[in-house]
Parts: C-alpha cells; structure tokens; sequence
C-alpha cells in the first residue's frame, strides 16, 4: 500500500506543474483556472539511499523500494464546499488519502491569471483554502450527524452513540472554525469517526512554490506563511525549477545545478523526507526469496504488525524475528555470519517495535 497524498490549492498556484516534476507524468498545466478537471494520479518510487547501498551489498534478484501517490485535484476556490468551481467533487478525490500538500502561490507572473482580488497574498490565499476544507467537513458532519441522532433517539442502547458523541464535537469545533484535528476524541470515538475521512483531521504540509530568485529561502511570501503556520509546517519549492530538474537524467548534472541554486536535495526529496515526518512514518526491510523490499510503517509498530504488512498469515501466524540494522548491516559488507558473530543480529519477540533502518526476517508459522 502506498503513502497517499493530496495536492489541493487555488487555481495557477503551480499544483500541476509540480505534479508534472515530482511524478514525470505530463498533465496539461495552463495559466487559466480549472485546467484539471479530472484528478491526476501517479505513484512514485521514494529515493532511498539506503536502499540502494543494501541492494548493491546483497544482490538480490529484484529491489522493491516504497512508493508514494500523489493526487492533484482542480483548483479551489471561494464557495468550493458549496460547489463552487465543482469543489465538492473535487474534494471527494482526496478524502482517503492519508496527507494534504497545499500548494501556495509566492511567485509574480504578469501572464499567470490570479482568481482572488488583491492580488498575490500567500497568507490569505492559503486561509481560502483552508476554509473550504472545513467548510466541506462541517457539511459531512452536519449531515451525518442529522441521520445519526435519528438513530440513537429512537434506540438509546445503539452500539452508535459513541460515534454520534464524537461527530457532536467535531460538529461544534468545525463550526467555531476549528479543524477536526483539534477535536480531543478518546479511542472508541476515533475508530469510530475514522470512515469519514475528514480532511481537516489529516496531517499537511504547505508547499510554498516560489520564483528562482527566491530560493532557496523562499522570499517575502514564504517567510509570512512560515510566521503564519510554523516554520516546519512551509515546504519552499520552485515547482517551475523541479519541472526542469525533472528533465535531467545525468546525477552529476542534477547536482551541480542544484548546487547552484543553493539546494542540497531536489524538492521531490524534501518533500518526501517532511511528509514522513509529518506521518511519523518510517522505513524497514525485508530480504527473502531473492527479493530485497523497503516497507513503510508508522513508528512504533510491534513485530507481528509490521509482518502483517506484508500478508495476514505472517502477523496472526507470527512466532519471532531477526533483526539488524542496515547500518550494521553495511559495516560487515552484508556477511550476516560475521553480523552473528558480533552479537548484532538479534532475536525480537512480538513486542518489539521496528525500528527505521532495520532489516527484518520474520519467521511464522
């Protein structure tokens, strides 16, 4: 299963050129709102070092690395909860993945149309779309709630109480304009609340596309939305720069004109490494039958959850694993009997939580 997420944003703030540059997938970007009416899916390999050292030390017959979705919607505007600009259709696309990247304009373009008045003010411009993914929620949550309470009034003993409790809070919260990942639910109201994939609940990262000559700080607009919604929530991308970089297939090259734009990693990199972060997600390996695969999982995840990742039989029929980090791994030049030796591959029983880096054999009935 891969990491999905979401690209939402104004018309012409860059959202599909820079799907075009992080998935190598032309779609038509146009300076004229709705270009995208249909939304645009890829997935794509995640860059993985890693990965890549593992593979060049066991090789294996086959190399899986792990992937990420992208999804880049039409453009919002003023009114999209209410259908605006066909918003709520559009929306609907995005409600079962797992992040939102929102893409933010910070860059002047005399030929590039802007659908609010006043012309570019980032901070306002990411406060409309904002508003609207609350606004749709609160719609959900109204609705729903109205066929809810019909239920558990005429059956006090509903096994749906807890969830109507829970949809009440989210209800009051979205309606102080407060997002649904404000709301304190306990356990049984979170699982119970989780089908309605509220877009406000989910963890996102605001992409501010900028001109080259404001990388790689990202200039006056980036700066007010870091002011605005914390500096580890801004991501500065050039979506036009990734556009080109996406072009070159020579790493030398990629690097060396990266190096001139003061960047150390291309943003489809950053991008990645900051939406793990924001899902608190990290990576492990397995090697068996010849095939060295990269797995993603949420931090802490026991043994037997993570085997089950791989296939059900493995996480109910779990006895034990071996574990070693790739680090470790990469000192002995991938000689699992000298990794023994020096005591670093080591027994885990069904309470152990994976480890980011860790290479995994599980064993099961």
């Amino acid at each position: 299963m891969s990491l999905s997420t979401g690209i939402v944003g104004l018309p012409n703030a860059g959202k599909s050129t820079l799907f075009n540059a992080l998935t190598r997938t032309p779609v038509e970007a146009s300076n004229y709102p709705f270009c995208t009416i249909d939304p645009n899916v890829a997935v794509v390999e995640v860059p993985d070092l890693r990965l890549l050292h593992l593979s060049a030390l066991l090789s294996p017959d086959s190399t899986i690395s792990t992937a990420i979705q992208f999804t880049d919607i039409a453009g919002l505007v003023r009114g999209a909860a209410n259908g605006e600009g066909r918003g709520n259709e559009f929306l609907f696309h995005i409600r079962k993945t797992d992040a939102l990247l929102h893409v933010i304009r910070c860059f002047e373009d005399a030929s590039v149309s802007h659908v609010e008045e006043g012309g570019l003010v980032p901070v306002r411009d990411a406060e409309v779309v904002e508003a609207e993914l609350l606004l749709s929620d609160l719609e959900v949550a109204e609705r729903n709630l109205a066929a809810l309470d019909k239920v558990v009034k005429s059956d006090p003993r509903s096994s749906r109480q807890v969830e109507a409790e829970g949809l009440r809070r989210v209800q009051t919260s979205l309606q102080d304009g407060q997002p649904v990942s404000s709301v304190e639910l306990n356990d049984a109201e979170e699982v119970a609340l989780r089908a309605y994939q509220f877009l406000s609940a989910k963890s996102s990262l605001f992409v501010a596309n900028v001109a080259e000559k404001d990388l790689p700080d990202g200039g006056a607009g980036a700066q007010a939305l870091q002011q605005s919604f914390g500096e580890n929530r801004v991501l500065v991308i050039s979506a036009q720069i990734e556009a080109e970089i996406a072009q070159l297939d020579d790493a030398e090259v990629k690097r060396a004109f990266l190096g001139e734009l003061g960047l150390d990693r291309s943003g489809l990199d950053r991008l990645i490494s900051r939406t793990y972060e924001l899902l608190d997600l990290i990576t492990f390996y397995t090697t068996a039958n010849g095939k060295l695969q990269a797995w993603q999982l949420p931090a802490g995840t026991t043994c037997p959850v993570a085997a089950g990742r791989i296939h059900s039989d493995m996480e109910t029929g779990f006895i034990r694993a071996e574990v070693a980090a790739a680090t470790d791994l990469e000192e002995v030049a991938g000689e699992l009997t000298r990794l023994r030796e020096q005591g670093k591959l080591r027994t885990e029983g069904r309470d152990y939580p994976i480890r980011d880096g860790d290479v995994v054999t599980f064993l099961f009935k």
